[in-house]
């Protein structure tokens, strides 16, 4: 039998309840999922793929070190879909782990470019989308942080994510 996980960097609490001050209204998977970056969108593996992944993925996190991360902006997905989220600025560093975490996992390839983001809303109607953006677009948002580590997460039967195992970046 098959799971879902993925595998998200998750940001600091200060950034998280940011998010969540958001998320609480305009998204729907807000008790599903802790505010997060994705590096890995949704992918099915068995437990034996699992625990050969795992040892991989501790493999890759020893040679990325840690790194900023900078939240920036609030920005939208539209036209191709109606989520808004917090803009990550894009960085060798986050481009690199994303890829190589990406190489080594079998399955679809993700469907879009990768786009650092943190999802505060979504699901919403055009209506709702563009009254939401709309005031949401001009709050500044200018936060920045360091990141140590990436997690691979699981899904439960109720559709929550829960952590399966964190890597820490850099040399052990």
């Amino acid at each position: 039998m098959s799971t879902n996980y993925g595998i998200v960097i998750f940001p600091s609490k200060k950034l998280q309840d940011l998010a969540n001050s958001y998320r609480k209204r305009y998204d729907p998977h807000y008790a599903l999922i802790t505010p997060h970056v994705t590096l890995r969108s949704l992918f099915e593996a068995s437990e034996e793929e699992i625990k050969q992944l795992t040892e991989t993925l501790h493999e890759i996190a020893k040679k990325h070190a840690p790194f900023q991360i900078n939240a920036t902006k609030i920005s939208s997905f539209q036209p191709v879909n109606n989520v808004i989220y917090f803009k990550i600025e894009p960085s060798a560093q986050l481009e690199e782990l994303h890829l190589e975490l990406n190489d080594h996992i079998t399955g679809e390839t993700p469907e879009y470019n990768f786009v650092p983001h943190i999802t505060i809303g979504q699901k919403l109607s055009n209506d709702e989308h563009s009254d939401v953006y709309g005031s949401l677009r001009m709050q500044p948002v200018n936060h920045e942080e360091a990141v140590d580590r990436f997690h691979l997460l699981y899904q439960l039967e109720n559709g929550s994510w829960t952590v399966y195992e964190t890597f820490r970046l850099g040399k052990e």
